[in-house]
């Protein structure tokens, strides 16, 4: 199928003689075979998003239809590649045109040369439905690739290579209930646009733990959860995406750079294979797929990048592995949504965005979630969990982008412009922050923790709350006119603020805290509160309170590495008890 261009406006073409195309079909424009997508579909002119530079094109020109959707290329070798938002491999571009991406560069999205050992996992005979393991491969000594039957293809295993093959050749043949053979390589494509099937979704009941004392305590993620990241400009939301990339419990990272500064993306390039993964001592690389689409890439190609990552998560979650997805950031995605539609001359929304903002938002989201995946073993679980950093103008969250994010996601981390002034990170609002899992989760975290974890965490919470009323009568009045024992409640706050939640990602051993050590961390801070409170009733000074020798050591306890823990905040205990033990037999007035 094959039109002529008759109009150009910047990533927009329009062409006509295309009725036979479909929504959402790729399209290769004029002689310089650019890829582009169709959005719109009127009489038989068709609008595309072209995904490359259009500087040049004319009307006229040819467009040829491919007859198929975006689709991803799944296979062993996505681990540890980087690609751009249409899942084009950028060091592969690098060798063949340089530093700058030529435009109408066709290259495979994945290395259909490079041959994989399989080990078989089905024998012949086994009767195999779509999901099933056929077999594996070793794909980096972090990351086991699973070969899977794809979905809706079912029969009877007749032949399964025993040699080595690239992700092109046939590996293993099934036989249909009619008797028909078809042989199936390692590779799978899949439409980005559409969801990969699942038996059902589950409730979620494990935290995805991130190792930030601020997220994992107040505001924690399910395994399978969604969670957006607002904040304005140098509030931290890309490191707090890195720390959760670095050190989120998941098997799988899918980092998506939408839109983002190109020196931001360098810095994830940079440091990611130099990263150490504390779960298996490997570079992290060895289990992320990277997609960076720079902000100075062609705009239409960040929303092909969000569902390209979305699509990649799917694809090893329906291996049974728990995956993160990072999304930094989704305004530049709603950005180029408005651009797209701007130049459609679609009916705008609110601020110019189009009417469907909240709805795309919530497609993308939605594919997140705990589920049962499809296949013959009932219990394969797997987990995707998607955590979309916002960027909203001058830090305003009233705005569409991120009102439509706060109503689909459960989790609301709000980056604090004050906070982060004040240098405190991450600079993650306690009180305005929120996670709609806590209740779900408190069950998990009060069995495997500690039986009073959630007890801690609403005294932690109150306390801070307090601080904030607090706060408002010391700048009305001054600290001096406090009760003893809220400047007690002060001092406590204080330390949960500055030796709790305060968190240094560049410093090796406080960039990440365990469960059992951020709640050693915390029981130590609540006790030192309620002893403190007991000691005002026993008429000790509240000078002497505050200037206890304990509290340098309570500042000092995130630099416990963990394998002391345990003896380092028993010692602690101690010595807290025999201090407050000296303050109440001779310190009382």
């Amino acid at each position: 199928m094959s039109g002529r261009i008759v109009k150009v406006s910047g990533p927009l073409i329009v062409a006509e003689g295309m009725a036979d195309v479909e929504m959402y079909d790729v399209v290769r424009v004029s002689d310089k075979g650019l890829t582009g997508e169709v959005i719109e579909l009127r009489g038989d002119k068709a609008s595309i998003q072209v995904y490359e530079e259009t500087a040049g094109l004319g009307p006229g020109e040819p467009v040829e239809s491919t007859g198929s959707p975006m689709c991803v290329e799944l296979a062993p070798g996505l681990i540890e590649s980087i690609f751009d938002g249409i899942q084009r491999p950028l060091d592969v571009i690098r060798k063949a045109a340089g530093d700058r991406i030529t435009r109408g560069l066709h290259i495979d999205k994945l290395n259909h040369s490079k041959k994989w050992a399989m080990t078989p996992v089905a024998r012949i005979g086994d009767k195999v439905v779509g999901g099933d393991v056929i077999g594996t491969v070793q794909e980096t000594p972090a990351v086991l690739h699973k070969i899977m039957v794809p979905p809706n293809k079912e029969g009877t295993v007749t032949w399964i290579t025993s040699e080595k093959v690239n992700i092109t050749e046939p590996c293993f043949k099934l036989k249909a209930e009619d008797g028909t053979e078809t042989t199936y390589p390692m590779l799978q494509t899949w439409p980005v646009r559409r969801a990969r099937p699942y038996v059902e979704k589950l409730p979620p009941e494990e935290p995805m733990v991130t190792g930030q004392r601020v997220v994992d305590t107040l505001f924690p993620i399910a395994k399978g959860g969604v969670a957006a990241v607002p904040g304005p400009f140098g509030s931290g939301k890309t490191v707090i995406q890195h720390q959760l990339a670095k050190w989120a419990d998941a098997d799988i990272i899918v980092y998506v750079g939408c839109g983002e500064r190109g020196n931001e993306m360098t810095d994830v390039l940079m440091e990611f294979p130099e990263l150490k993964d504390p779960r298996t001592n490997l570079p992290l690389m060895k289990r992320t797929v990277l997609i960076a689409n720079t902000s100075d890439m062609p705009v239409a190609a960040r929303e092909a990048s969000i569902y390209t990552g979305i699509t990649i998560a799917e694809y090893f979650r329906d291996m049974g592995y728990k995956v993160a997805i990072m999304a930094d950031s989704t305004s530049r995605w709603a950005e180029a949504l408005r651009e797209m539609s701007s130049r459609l001359e679609e009916m705008p929304g609110e601020e110019g965005y189009p009417a469907y903002l909240a709805s795309r938002i919530a497609e993308f989201y939605e594919r997140a979630g705990i589920v049962r995946c499809i296949g013959s073993d009932k219990t394969r679980e797997g987990a995707v969990s998607a955590i979309g950093a916002v960027s909203p103008p001058g830090g305003d969250i009233s705005e569409p982008v991120s009102q439509a994010t706060l109503r689909i996601v459960k989790v609301f981390w709000c980056l604090s412009a004050q906070l982060a002034y004040a240098r405190h990170f991450p600079a993650i609002d306690w009180l305005q922050s929120y996670s709609l899992y806590s209740d779900r989760l408190r069950k998990y975290f009060n069995s495997a923790i500690a039986p009073d974890w959630s007890a801690l965490v609403e005294k932690t919470m109150r306390i801070l709350q307090e601080e904030a009323e607090l706060n408002e009568i010391v700048r009305l009045v001054g600290l001096d006119a406090l009760a003893f024992k809220d400047r007690i409640t002060m001092e406590t706050a204080r330390s949960i603020r500055e030796d709790y939640l305060h968190q240094n990602s560049f410093h090796e051993i406080d960039t990440y805290t365990s469960l059992e050590k951020q709640y050693a961390m915390l029981k130590t801070i609540i006790t030192w509160n309620d002893k403190a409170q007991e000691a005002l009733l026993a008429h000790v000074h509240l000078d002497k309170i505050i200037d206890m020798p304990i509290r340098e050591q309570i500042g000092r306890m995130r630099y416990i590495v963990e394998t002391e823990r345990k003896e380092k905040f028993e010692a602690l205990s101690k010595e807290l008890d025999a201090e407050f033990a000296g303050l109440t037999e001779g310190g009382a007035e």
